[in-house]
C-alpha cells in the first residue's frame, strides 16, 4: 500500500517551489464546492490508490480506479469531479535535468495491474517515504531526484508505452510521413499564438504545404489547417474553462483581435460558444463541450 496521511502541504505561493514534491489530488484544487479545471504549470504523475469514477485531463474523461496512472505535463487542464483518493508526484523540469529520463515516454492514462502494479507502488511508496523523510535535507536531493528517474524509467516501460516508443525503420513507407507530422507539430506548438497559416510554418520547415497536409493525413486523418485549428481551439477551451480572463482577451491571446471573429472560430471547433463553454464549467463532465478529438496518432491500449 501507498503510504498516506501526511504529505507534503500545498506549496506557499511566497516560497520557491521545491524540484519535487508528493502531493494529494485535492491539494491541487483546495476549496469547496464542485472542482474546477485547473491548469498545470509543473509535470505531475497521478497513482490513484481508492475510489472509482473518472478524472478530466485535457477535457477527456478518463476512467479511474485504484492502480490507476495518470501522466499530465505543464498547460493541461486537469479536473477531478468524482472524489478519487491519490499520490500526486509533482516535479520542476529541473528535477531530471542530466538525467537520463524522458518523461514523455510515459502513458498519459494507464490501468497497473499484476506485477507491474506491485513495482509502481513500491517505487512511489518509497518516494513518498523517503520524501517524507528527507525532503528538507539538501544531501537527499540527488536521492529523490534518482527515484523519480527510476519511476518514470519503470512507467516507461510498461507494454503500452513500449508499443508506443517502436518508431518506424528506414524500411517503412510511413516514416517520412511520420517524421514530417512530428516536425510540424513542434512548430505548431510553438507558433499557434501568432499563426494559424500553414504556409507559415510550411515555409519554416523548408517544405510545401502539400507535404504538411499529406503527412497530417497519413498520421491523423486530418489536414494540416485542422491540426492548427484544433491545437489553437484546445488552449481557448484550456483558458476559458481554467482561468477568468474574459473572453475578448482569451481571443486576443490566440490572435483574434475581434472578439466576433474568435467567437466564430470557437464555436465552429467545438460546437458551442465560448460564454456558454464557460458556463458549463462548474456542470458535470458530460455537459462541458465537445470538442474534436486531437490531433495526436492513434495510441496502443491502456494510453489515453
Amino acid at each position: 500500500m501507498v503510504p498516506s496521511g501526511q504529505l507534503s502541504p500545498a506549496t506557499r505561493p511566497d516560497l520557491p517551489r521545491p524540484e519535487i514534491e508528493i502531493l494529494e489530488l485535492g491539494d491541487l484544487t483546495p476549496g469547496t464546492g464542485p472542482p474546477r479545471p485547473f491548469l498545470l504549470d509543473a509535470d505531475l504523475l497521478v497513482l490513484v490508490t481508492d475510489g472509482h469514477g473518472i478524472a478530466e485531463l485535457d477535457f477527456r474523461a478518463l476512467p479511474c480506479r485504484a492502480g490507476t496512472l495518470l501522466r499530465a505535463t505543464p498547460g493541461q487542464v486537469l479536473r477531478s469531479p468524482t472524489r478519487l483518493d491519490a499520490i500526486v508526484v509533482r516535479w520542476r523540469a529541473d528535477a531530471l535535468r542530466g538525467l537520463d529520463v524522458d518523461p514523455a515516454a510515459v502513458p498519459q492514462h494507464h490501468q497497473l495491474v499484476g506485477e507491474d502494479e506491485d513495482a509502481v507502488i513500491n517505487e512511489v511508496s518509497q518516494l513518498v517515504v523517503d520524501h517524507r523523510r528527507h525532503r528538507d535535507d539538501p544531501a537527499a536531493h540527488a536521492l529523490l531526484r534518482h527515484q523519480l528517474a527510476v519511476l518514470l524509467i519503470r512507467l516507461a516501460l510498461l507494454p503500452g508505452a513500449a508499443q508506443a516508443r517502436r518508431t518506424p525503420d528506414d524500411a517503412d513507407p510511413q516514416r517520412t510521413e511520420l517524421v514530417t507530422f512530428h516536425r510540424f507539430r513542434r512548430e505548431v506548438e510553438a507558433g499557434y499564438p501568432y499563426t494559424r497559416r500553414v504556409e507559415d510554418y510550411a515555409a519554416r520547415l523548408g517544405c510545401s504545404v502539400r507535404t504538411l497536409t499529406r503527412a497530417c493525413l497519413a498520421v491523423t486523418g486530418r489536414s494540416a489547417k485542422q491540426v492548427v485549428d484544433e491545437r489553437v481551439a484546445l488552449q481557448a477551451r484550456r483558458l476559458l474553462a481554467a482561468t477568468d480572463e474574459p473572453v475578448a482577451r482569451v481571443g486576443r491571446q490566440l490572435g483574434f483581435p475581434e472578439p466576433t471573429n474568435f467567437g466564430r472560430f470557437f464555436t465552429r471547433e467545438v460546437g458551442v460558444s465560448p460564454g456558454a463553454f464557460r458556463a458549463a464549467r462548474d456542470r458535470p463532465p458530460s455537459r462541458i463541450g465537445r470538442p474534436r478529438r486531437p490531433a495526436d496518432p492513434a495510441t496502443p491500449d491502456g494510453q489515453a
